[in-house]
This record gives structure tokens, C-alpha cells and sequence, in this order.
């Protein structure tokens, strides 16, 4: 008998912000695909990441838990845990045909492959990143090495990786080989693309770089008093110093972002397309987001780190399915991405296991919600998260706690914390940590964070089984 459950096509880029969607309101992007997903589904605006850093938002979402309970906090790690198993597992074993695309990052492919985990995956072809760094196993190197190229030294031309050659162009060729193979068959399948664009270096195909010109872009959400808070801030992990918007090239930068962008939304498109010619479009949910966002030359900072600006933590949720979802819906529910993995589990008949934290959006999704009562607050981690050696890394830890009108940043053994009122500041220029009329307000919010850290990461151990 057909298994009518839902086909799952997953695109995960990386470092991607939630501004970056022309019909979600940036008018300098070119995202027509994108936008046309938006109009034919669900947009949540307010989505945040469980970590501004990658191993652990993956880790987190991925699994259904924050990165803290799952004990994989760090980039670099040596290691994934063997508990709890990776949401594509328990889907592979409820009879799912489920593939990966790109990168995993769920522990270290630094000078190795990344070593694969019990994760459910039939289909398997991996790229951590667009280099020929690895010596075995680099499905996408060996990819461009068997139509006659070299990827190092095209990365060094001026013409960078052209699009032809492209890790994100690999992607989609796997991804419509994956969707045709599966054309005929009755069993439902998930495909995990994780994309390594838009992550730095800012390196687009000249051929989508010179369609985003520098001077006409709006530059970072940047003052002046920047730099005095920043300073402030000093002692906190980043990978890149603080600079003013002309020292960090960021109007320049901002331009190769969306460029890189532009050639994702085109080879999305390519996806699409294949999903349709192969009548598979209306019984396949489509999900697209981010692992977490980029900063920008926001504030003065550059790339990622211990920071919860919005540019860094909020990220891009869209969720369509024909005849099943909402369409053209924009909803600002406060959601997190391990509500995302709830809803997959849902989505493919599965029941969330009691340690997934996540909660479902399905009945936003299918109208029976207005996503009001979602959640009163999404939470960010970031512990230790990146190595000292390699990427700047001191050994902070800090935590993000959100409601609807304010955003709690604290520092933890560093005596910093910042405090924001995101109705009336919306890019988090006035800090009023130390405003005398908003202690109250600050005081509560500490509560209400540390009551929130306790309950949720603490990991209380073994199940009971008896009175005693």
C-alpha cells in the first residue's frame, strides 16, 4: 500500500540573514524564486537560531534540542554524541528514503572528513566547504576534478569559481538526480541540501558579482556610538575586529553577499523545477532557512561570534505545500528553529520523543493558529563555542533571551549584558543595560532567562521507573 506521507525537500544555506528576501522587504536583493515561495506559503518572521554559531545550531536543530542539552556547544569538535539520534534517523526508520546534500557540520571536517554518525542517510554526497582541502571523500572536489578543473586554483583567478563549476550548482545537480531517481516510487522521500553559500569568503561568480553594484547598496546598520559599545564588548569571542563600515569594504561586501544570494535563488529555481517536470510538486513539503545569519558590518562587526544582534540570530523560515498550507501568509510569531524540527517529525507522522523541545507549527501552517500564543520568548546560546587557536575564540558564554517587545543579552562571568527595546529599536543601536527607569524591566528579564536556562538545558538524567 502507497505511503501517502509527504515528501520533504529540506534547503539549509549557511550564514544567510533574515533581511536577505526582496518579498519580505529588501529591495536591493534579487530573489524570485524566493519570493514566489513566500506567495505560495509561509513566511515566519521572527525565526531564531539556537546558536550564532554552526556546529551548535545544527547540532540543535537537528536533534530538537538547545545545543546545551545536547552537549555539542563548539565548532571543531572532535566528536558528535551517540543520544539523542538525529531527527533524519528516527525518519529513515519510520520508512523514509532521506538524502544529504553538502555539509553536516555536526563535528569537525577540519584537516578530515567529517565521520559519518548513525544519521539515516541512504543517499550521501558530501562538501563541507568549496575547497579541495580533503583528501578522500569530497564528493563535490571530485566532482569538478572529473570535468577537467582545478577548484584551488580557479579560487585564486580573478574570475573566482565560475557558476558551471560552483559548489552550489553541484548541489543542485545532486538534488535533481535524487528527485528523478525518486519519481515513480511510493516510498516518501527527505532530501537535506546544506549549502555552504552565503557563508565567507565573500568570493560570487563574477558573473553574479557584477550585477550588485557597491554604490547602490544600503550599506550595515551602523553609529557612530558603535564603536563605543563594541569596545565595551571587547573581551567577548568574534572572528573579526571591530571597524567602521568604510575599514571593513561593507557596502562592497554587502554586494557580494547578495550576489552569492542571486546564484542560490537560481539554483533553487533549477530544484523547483525538476520537482514539478517530475509531478511531484504537490505532494512535497518545501522548507527553506538558515543555520544562523551574518553580521554585515552591523554595529562594526564582521562575520560571527558572541553577539545576538538580529542580523546574526534571526533567520529566514519558509514553508510551502500546495493545497495543504497557508499561501502568501507572513507571520511574526516568535518561533525558534527547533520548532522546525518538530514540525518535520509532525510532517512526517512521527511523535515528537518527550526531549525534543521544540514546538510544531503545523497549526500555524494549516490555519488553525494565528501563531499568537506560539511562544513568549525564543532563547540563543553561545558557550565556548569558538576555537581559540583558529577563529578567535576566549572562552565566552552568553545567552539570548527574547520576548516580543525586549531582547536580554548577558555575558556570563564577563559582568556584560546589553538590553534592547526592539519595538522602539528595531536594530538594537540603544543599549539600556544600565538605564536607571529600565531596571525593573531588566531585573524581571534576568528572572525570567535564568528560570528559562534552568528548566530547559538542565539535563535531569536517566527516566524514572519507579516510586523509589
Amino acid at each position: 500500500m502507497p505511503d501517502k506521507r509527504p515528501n520533504i525537500l529540506w534547503y539549509c544555506t549557511d550564514q544567510q540573514r533574515f533581511d536577505t528576501i526582496g518579498a519580505l522587504g529588501n529591495p536591493h536583493v534579487v530573489t524570485p524564486t524566493l519570493d514566489q515561495l513566500v506567495a505560495d506559503g509561509v513566511a515566519f518572521t521572527r525565526a531564531y537560531c539556537q546558536s550564532p554559531i554552526c556546529t551548535p545550531s545544527r547540532s540543535s536543530f537537528m536533534t530538537g534540542m538547545y545545543p546545551s542539552r545536547v552537549h555539542n556547544t563548539r565548532n571543531g569538535n572532535e566528536s558528535f554524541p551517540d543520544y539523542p539520534p538525529v531527527i533524519t534517523k528516527l525518519i529513515a526508520d519510520s520508512g523514509y528514503d532521506c538524502g544529504l546534500v553538502g555539509k553536516f557540520h555536526l563535528q569537525s571536517a577540519g584537516y578530515r572528513t567529517e565521520p559519518r554518525i548513525d544519521d539515516g542517510f541512504s543517499y550521501w554526497e558530501f562538501s563541507h566547504a568549496p575547497r579541495d582541502d580533503w583528501s578522500s571523500g569530497h564528493d563535490y572536489a571530485e566532482w569538478v576534478r572529473a570535468q577537467g578543473a582545478d577548484l584551488n586554483a580557479m579560487r585564486e583567478t580573478s574570475e573566482r569559481v565560475p557558476t558551471e563549476y560552483h559548489q552550489t550548482t553541484w548541489a543542485s545537480e545532486c538534488a535533481i538526480d535524487f528527485i528523478e531517481s525518486h519519481r515513480d516510487r511510493s516510498q516518501p522521500w527527505l532530501l537535506n541540501l546544506n549549502i555552504y553559500d552565503p557563508h565567507p569568503p565573500f568570493i560570487p561568480p563574477k558573473s553574479y558579482a557584477d550585477r550588485f553594484d557597491a554604490s547602490q547598496m544600503p550599506g550595515p546598520h551602523f553609529r557612530d556610538s558603535d564603536l563605543i559599545q563594541q569596545r565595551k564588548l571587547a573581551s567577548l569571542d568574534f572572528q573579526d575586529e571591530l571597524r567602521t563600515p568604510e575599514e571593513h569594504n561593507a557596502f562592497q561586501v554587502q554586494a557580494w553577499y547578495y550576489a552569492m544570494i542571486a546564484q542560490i535563488d537560481d539554483q533553487f529555481a533549477r530544484i523547483l523545477q525538476t520537482l514539478e517536470a517530475t509531478g511531484q510538486r504537490d505532494n512535497t513539503v518545501i522548507l527553506f532557512t538558515s543555520d544562523h545569519g551574518e553580521s554585515l558590518g552591523d554595529h562594526g562587526l564582521m562575520y560571527k561570534g558572541c553577539r545576538f544582534y538580529e542580523g546574526l540570530v534571526r533567520i529566514p523560515l519558509i514553508f510551502s505545500w500546495p493545497g495543504q498550507f497557508q499561501k502568501s501568509l507572513r507571520c511574526d510569531a516568535l518561533v525558534e528553529l527547533l520548532d522546525m524540527t518538530s514540525t518535520l517529525m509532525q510532517l512526517c507522522g512521527l511523535d515528537c520523543p518527550e526531549y525534543m523541545q521544540g514546538k510544531s507549527l503545523l497549526p500555524i501552517l494549516t490555519g488553525h493558529s494565528d501563531g499568537s500564543d506560539h511562544r513568549q520568548f525564543v532563547r540563543s546560546e553561545y558557550f565556548d563555542a569558538l576555537d581559540p587557536h583558529f577563529t578567535g575564540g576566549s572562552g565566552t558564554f552568553g545567552t539570548m533571551y527574547r520576548t516580543d517587545r525586549y531582547k536580554l543579552c548577558m555575558y556570563h562571568d564577563k559582568q556584560l549584558g546589553e538590553l534592547y527595546d526592539m519595538e522602539h529599536d528595531p536594530w538594537e543601536f540603544d543599549d539600556l543595560w544600565d538605564s536607571a527607569e529600565h531596571q525593573s524591566i531588566k531585573s524581571q528579564l534576568i528572572r525570567e532567562a535564568f528560570d528559562a536556562h534552568v528548566v530547559l538545558t538542565t539535563d535531569m538524567g536517566s527516566r524514572r521507573i519507579a516510586p523509589m
